[in-house]
């Protein structure tokens, strides 16, 4: 794989296991299984890429459906990065965290071998393909999965793990469309930070990255809900993070008709959309203080999944004909986004996933 590997051996030491449920090196699985799995890595099995390479579509031997993440020489990332994979995912076990298969660190390479994914990422199914747009529950569903991932991140260990890279691109979507939280490669926990939790570099993607972890390099649980926040805005939207998604949002105050994805355009009950709204505009509060935990996004999505659902048992067809033009105040009103929000969008320039290197 060429100069990228050089760097320093890719051996996962077992020393580093003993904290595991499952020692690291069960997860090793031979390259030559992972040729076969994927025909020796043919090119018309590349089903996406990202920073670390190539994402390949593979099965292995006894019928499993995998993806395979290889390690592009021409990468920023390397070793740390694989590493945080393996050492995180080993770990978890969640229906809403994306499930490692196994990895890869024969003759210099660095692959990770993953559940498959049968419907891609949710920012393909908000813009830029040709897929059918999603209804709202649906929408809701997928958050609140999300939702779901991150808060087990951020509450079942001693010490926090912070994803550090939350986008609608690392959100996966299974046959059942079953959101699923993936891409650990640059997530810290509470252990690798000092106690004021300082990152010596900010990395992530910009359009996602909260604006108080960019200007202090103060990273913490809050850091990720900003981002889950702007996933929000896009959800909602069905528009990328190009040049200030939640400044042009706040624009439009008044004026949802013109924010809403048109798809969902009479949809949607004004009770639901209001505690959705409400709840993106509290994520991405431009102070970490101001925001809501996990837990409480959580909730709050939830609740907006049974305002809408109790409509729709109970009324279909009132459901159906709810013009946007005619919600109630508090819905219609945009200016429920604070104001203070809109300096985040110096940092929303770019709807290609531009991550920032990791030079920790």
């Amino acid at each position: 794989m060429g100069s990228k590997h050089s760097r320093g051996t890719t051996s996962i030491s077992a020393a580093s296991t003993s904290s595991h449920r499952i020692p690291i090196e069960n997860y090793r699985v031979p390259f030559a299984a992972l040729q076969e799995a994927t025909n020796d890595f043919d090119e018309s099995l590349v089903i996406g890429k990202g920073g670390f390479g190539n994402v390949y579509r593979g099965v292995l031997c006894d019928g499993t459906k995998v993806a395979l993440k290889r390690l592009d020489s021409a990468s920023r990332q390397g070793l740390a990065e694989f590493r945080t994979e393996i050492e995180m995912l080993s770990q978890f076990r969640h229906p809403h965290l994306v499930s490692l298969i196994g990895y890869c660190d024969e003759n210099n390479e660095m692959i990770l071998v993953f559940e498959y994914m049968e419907n891609g990422n949710l920012k393909s199914h908000l813009y830029g393909s040709d897929l059918p747009s999603m209804g709202w529950e649906q929408r809701l569903e997928i958050c609140i999965g999300a939702a779901r991932g991150l808060h087990y991140l951020h509450t079942s260990y001693a010490n926090a793990v912070i994803h550090r890279d939350v986008k609608s691109a690392n959100i996966l979507l299974d046959e059942n469309f079953v959101a699923k939280v993936t891409d650990f490669g640059i997530s810290k926990t509470g252990l690798e930070l000092d106690q004021t939790h300082f990152s010596t570099r900010v990395v992530g993607t910009l359009g996602y990255i909260d604006p108080e972890y960019y200007r202090s390099g103060r990273l913490s649980e809050k850091s990720d809900v900003y981002s889950f926040g702007v996933v929000l805005l896009e959800v909602l939207c069905a528009r990328p993070t190009v040049v200030g998604l939640t400044e042009w949002a706040m624009k439009k105050k008044g004026q949802l008709e013109q924010i809403i994805d048109p798809n969902l355009v009479g949809k949607i009950r004004p009770d639901s959309l209001s505690k959705f709204g409400e709840t993106a505009k509290k994520c991405i509060a431009i102070y970490g203080e101001d925001r809501p935990s996990m837990g409480d996004v959580l909730w709050s999505l939830e609740c907006a999944l049974h305002l809408q659902e109790s409509v729709i048992h109970d009324n279909p067809e009132e459901n159906s004909t709810i013009p946007i033009g005619e919600l109630s105040p508090q819905v219609n009103d945009f200016s429920h986004f604070d104001a203070s929000a809109s300096a985040s969008h110096i940092w929303m320039i770019s709807s290609n996933s531009d991550d920032l290197s990791d030079d920790e």
